[in-house]
């Protein structure tokens, strides 16, 4: 190889500024280029207005699948501050469509994170062939369009408007993804998710596709989590077992919720601020933990495990199980980019212990759904 072709300097350095990166690495900002980088962008630009209804200042999100390939999201907030109505309560959303991470919220446990890479409006904007985005804000109604991140015009007063909140309307550009189809299942099991573990939530998910067939769904649980498994078919025990607990010592809370079913699954999900923790972390170790102890010493007492016999298995108790564990933190340390697995250390042992003091009282509280959990798991086959 010649010396010539050896020869690197910054003259060959290409640097990409603004949105140009975004649609140049895609991949970088919602991970993939298919499906999963599709419903990517729904999440983005649903997760300001869903931190408003936390934040008491919205009630409801509507999504909409509409019929001609875009998604439609509205909020009845406040509506995003406008530079050119003169706004001045925070970044104008002129600038959140213009620049990475603008206007991102705090990371603590009042915090809701729904996607995985939080790099904000500007991401939805830069990779959409076509966004619409209307604020309806002190009785004015203004709207701002943009094609493939860049301002078709500058934002436009279009007349009164009743009541207050945003709405962005986007197509993603098929130059950029593998498909432009939306799967209605996949987007309904995440905004379902994040209904049940934030029980002030109100979602409602339509699909417009087929105007023969309009099919909507709501998604509020008040009852947080313990509503989702109560869903759950073929239950071994009538009640759901469930509780929230806050520590110091993690600098969170922990919310649980499960129950015994007849089937042979385990299901036991885990969340850290609202994101699945698909690779577990030390709030499912913990949740493991407290269910051991709690579980072997019961049946220890009622003389069901003698002395000499060795503990349940992980494979016996969690046959048939299904659990939520939630976990929310001012300060989650995740492993990895996609925040797969918690790594917070007194996580474990605050788990742990809530868990096992709430299952020792119930299981003593209630004898006989406890004798049909404890005849579930003696049937199982060690493992």
């Amino acid at each position: 190889m010649s010396e010539e072709s050896n020869t690197y300097d910054a003259s060959m350095i290409v640097v990409l500024e603004g949105l140009e990166a975004v649609r140049k690495r895609p991949g970088m900002y919602i991970g993939s280029v298919g499906e999963r980088g599709l419903h990517h962008l729904v999440f983005m630009v649903a997760e300001q207005p869903l931190n408003e209804i936390l934040g008491d200042t919205a009630s409801r999100l509507e999504i909409t699948l509409t019929a001609d390939g875009g998604i439609r999201v509205v909020d009845d907030g406040t509506g995003l501050p406008v530079e050119r109505a003169g706004h001045s309560d925070g970044p104008p959303l002129e600038t959140r469509l213009a620049m990475l991470c603008c206007g991102a919220p705090p990371a603590d446990r009042r915090s809701l994170f729904v996607g995985y890479f939080g790099a904000g409006l500007a991401v939805v904007n830069a990779l959409s062939g076509r966004l619409r985005a209307e604020v309806r804000r002190d009785g004015a109604r203004w709207v701002l369009e943009y094609e493939r991140g860049v301002a078709v015009a500058a934002p436009t007063h279009t007349g009164p408007a009743d009541g207050s909140g945003t709405a962005i309307t986007f197509w993603p550009d098929a130059e950029i993804f593998e498909t432009l189809e939306f799967s209605f299942d996949a987007l309904a099991e995440r905004f379902r998710e994040l209904a049940f573990l934030n029980r002030d939530l109100d979602i409602t998910l339509t699909d417009d596709r087929d105007p023969a067939v309009p099919h909507a769904v709501r998604f509020r649980f008040p009852g947080g989590p313990r509503d989702h498994i109560a869903e759950q078919s073929t239950p071994l025990h009538p009640e759901v077992i469930s509780f929230e607990r806050e520590y110091s010592e993690m600098e969170g809370t922990v919310e649980v919720a499960l129950r015994w079913c007849e089937s042979d699954e385990q299901r036991v999900t885990s969340y850290a601020n609202s994101l699945p923790t698909t690779c577990g972390g030390t709030h499912e170790l913990g949740f493991r933990d407290g269910l051991a102890a709690a579980v072997n010493a019961y049946a220890r007492e009622q003389q069901l495990l003698t002395p000499s016999d060795p503990d349940f298995t992980p494979t016996q108790l969690g046959a048939g199980l299904t659990a939520i564990v939630s976990v929310k933190l001012d300060h989650p340390e995740f492993e990895g980019a996609t925040r797969g697995r918690l790594g917070n250390g007194p996580v474990r042992g605050c788990v742990a212990e809530a868990v096992r003091e709430h299952m020792t009282a119930w299981l003593r509280a209630n004898p006989v759904q406890a004798k049909a959990v404890l005849a579930r798991i003696s049937m199982t086959t060690r493992n």
